[in-house]
């Protein structure tokens, strides 16, 4: 018996010897400190362009210490060329490249766009489909002020009795459930749903008047693609699943339609924005630039900052190398090397963002002396 029991004893400890050990791996850092020379193109890069939107950031970047003296040069050169702004860019900011927590430096850019729909203030026939301003009953709760660890992370929800609860679906809305009202009407369910992934566009009225929306708040609920459900249900290959394609899927299954477009929970409400805006108006509270204003994460990227952006053109292999600035978010833009391309207002741009779904790498330009966050 005791030779049994030391032959187990030896066999277990030689099993824990032989067992594998688990190492504590030090955590992947978000951002990695970076040269000029390694951003793709960048000597070649033209800045001009990306100047304007540049200098909308610094309208609300300048009241925070650190980037006074940035913005203040910034907003004292006066028609600067190329050249200039290559010093500029180069003397006052450092490049930070961003990586996944996976420690992957390349991650998927899609683009969004502004549309046009057609509506009315009243509902008729042809308008039926509405836009809602933010409801009387949907609740916005601040975590932080009860939890300080929980900055920047919002709850919404509803009261049922004295319990808080979440909102009500997508679905639960449609089926008239909360306290709705709409703003306006419009003549088509699909672009509606796609005015409220883009966050923003112009309606044209019957009598010719246009009139600008944009996001004012969301249900809570968690956004789903519904061109991965399509993929999921084999409707549309992956090649398929654009905007348009997921468009023409839409107008040949009419009777399907609505339950599709109930996968997707999440609800966007609106507001009427001022005529005198020059394009909409992004998370950061300025007006896009087209093809220069990006939509990212705010968990990883800091709303407002410089981000080179090195992918490629929609459907081409053409490279997209460009300093372009973080100034808007999207419900389904999670992730650090995650960001959404804006395009711009019309069909071009609506075509341009609805083939968008390009492999790229983004490296985030900090004041010098300023050091990122690690997350």
């Amino acid at each position: 018996m005791f030779r049994a029991f030391f032959t187990r004893a030896w066999l277990l400890l030689f099993l824990a010897a032989c067992a594998p050990v688990a190492v504590k791996l030090p955590p992947v850092q978000s951002f990695v400190a970076s040269s000029w020379e390694t951003l793709p193109d960048w000597q070649k890069a033209d800045l001009e362009p990306s100047w304007p939107a540049f200098l909308q950031s610094c309208h609300v970047l300048k009241k925070r210490p650190a980037w006074q003296d940035v913005c203040s040069q910034a907003e004292g050169m006066v028609n600067p060329d190329n050249q200039s702004l290559h010093v500029f860019f180069e003397s006052a900011f450092t490049p930070y490249q961003v990586f996944n927590p996976d420690g992957s430096s390349t991650g998927l850019i899609t683009g969004y766009y502004e549309p046009k729909l057609f509506g009315s203030y009243a509902r008729t026939s042809r308008f039926k489909y509405p836009l809602y301003v933010v409801p009387d009953d949907l609740l916005d709760i601040e975590l932080a002020d009860v939890y300080p660890q929980l900055k920047g992370m919002r709850l919404r929800g509803r009261l049922d009795g004295r319990r808080v609860v979440p909102y009500y679906s997508r679905a639960e809305i449609d089926d008239g459930m909360g306290s709705q009202h709409p703003l306006l009407w419009v003549d088509d369910e699909v672009d509606l749903f796609f005015l409220q992934i883009q966050g923003s566009g112009r309606i044209e009225l019957p009598d010719g008047q246009m009139v600008r929306v944009g996001y004012a708040d969301q249900n809570g609920r968690p956004y789903v693609s519904i061109g991965k459900k399509l993929i999921e249900m084999g409707e549309l290959t992956p090649d398929q699943a654009s905007m348009q394609g997921i468009r023409q899927w839409g107008e040949k299954n009419r009777e399907r339609l609505q339950a599709l477009l109930e996968q997707n929970p999440s609800y966007v409400f609106f507001r009427v924005l001022p005529d005198s805006l020059s394009a909409p108006l992004g998370a950061l509270g300025v007006p896009l630039t087209d093809a220069y204003s990006l939509a990212i994460d705010t968990r990883t990227i800091p709303l407002g900052y410089p981000v080179f952006l090195s992918t490629t053109y929609p459907n081409a292999q053409a490279p997209l190398n460009r300093l372009m600035l973080a100034q808007d978010t999207g419900g389904a833009i999670r992730g650090a090397v995650r960001a959404d391309f804006f395009w711009g207002f019309g069909e071009e741009a609506a075509a341009e963002a609805g083939r968008m779904k390009q492999r790229g790498e983004m490296w985030v330009l900090f004041p010098r002396g300023m050091a990122p966050a690690q997350n």
